[in-house]
């Protein structure tokens, strides 16, 4: 393998990989997912039962990554306007002019957490969408920029708990990667009892590095190489999952472009400065399974089917 230019730069991954592992006990492949996502630009959706450390993930992350960051406890009786923020009446002081002054919502971080995102109505999800695809927000007709840094980590319980909406379509297209954390095995959570568990230790954690070079990061995973082949390869598997029987939508063009910054963003964390195929089938599940929706189910996911059906080159 062909070490990177810039491998110095590269190498910070597995720092970062280690200090939120410190926290966030027992899961590695998880965080390691999660910083992919992140290096690659897009959003991420984790669904798992609740008290499995899905708010620690997240929390940590933002600390170790040097990132401004809030926290918005969805509910059911949320307005959009606690996402985004809404235009306030402001008088004026003696001499001075009053008016409706914009005051920017939680959405305006660098990384916000979307706690329970599906025990929000419809109407309050899709107040995100705008945010997570075009970094702005849109409010009386006046477009605010959100951070040039921008992420969305949300967390949502399974549909079958109560008071829990499915989040639209157009919604799950924008979460680049969905990941489940899972129980720990019978070790970790035994370390976890004896030390009161990851979030008793997160003031301890310090930023491994800051927002401007998350960045440089980001710009790095972009200018990965990707062979010509690979993108035959990317373009071979978007075409059989519309094709598919048991698959009830097939893959949107976003969704093969965010595979490859996906697949960019593993081979910088390998430091690599090419993509391989292994890169794309990694990372090909947390970007599929939530998006097509299986009719037929067997046993397998949507993205073993697709590998199955489509040659590796």
């Amino acid at each position: 393998m062909t070490a990177l230019e810039t491998s110095v730069d590269a190498r910070i991954c597995p720092t970062i990989i280690d200090a939120t592992a410190q926290v966030v006990v027992g899961q590695r492949p998880a965080i390691r997912q999660a910083l992919t996502c992140i290096l690659a630009g897009g959003h991420l959706l984790i669904e798992d039962l609740p008290g499995l450390g899905k708010t620690t993930l997240a929390h940590t992350l933002a600390t170790v990554l040097g990132l401004s960051f809030k926290r918005l406890q969805f509910t059911a009786d949320m307005l959009p306007a606690d996402v985004v923020g809404s235009s306030v009446f402001m008088p004026g002081q003696p001499g001075g002019e009053s008016g409706f002054r914009f005051m920017p919502g939680p959405v305006f971080t660098q990384m916000l957490l979307a706690d329970e995102i599906n025990r929000a109505p419809p109407k309050v999800q899709s107040a995100l969408l705008e945010a997570m695809e075009e970094r702005q927000v849109t409010v009386d007709g006046k477009r605010y920029p959100l951070p040039n840094v921008f992420f969305v980590i949300a967390t949502q319980n399974p549909l079958e708990q109560a008071g829990t909406y499915p989040l639209p379509e157009s919604q799950l297209d924008r979460f680049a990667m969905v990941i489940r954390l899972g129980y720990p095995d019978a070790e970790t959570e035994r370390q976890m009892l004896r030390s009161g568990g990851g979030r008793a230790h997160l003031d301890q954690v310090t930023p491994v590095i800051d927002a401007a070079g998350l960045q440089q990061l980001r710009e790095q995973a972009a200018n990965i190489h990707v062979a010509a082949r690979l993108i035959d390869y990317v373009q071979s598997l978007l075409a059989v999952s519309r094709e598919a029987p048991e698959f009830r939508v097939g893959l949107s063009p976003r969704a093969g472009l965010m595979l490859l910054n996906l697949a960019r963003a593993r081979a910088l964390i390998e430091q690599r400065d090419h993509v391989l195929p292994d890169d794309i089938q990694a990372v090909l599940p947390e970007l599929t399974n939530h998006r097509v929706g299986l009719i037929d189910y067997d046993g397998r996911d949507a993205a073993s089917l697709l590998l199955e059906r489509v040659p590796a080159p």
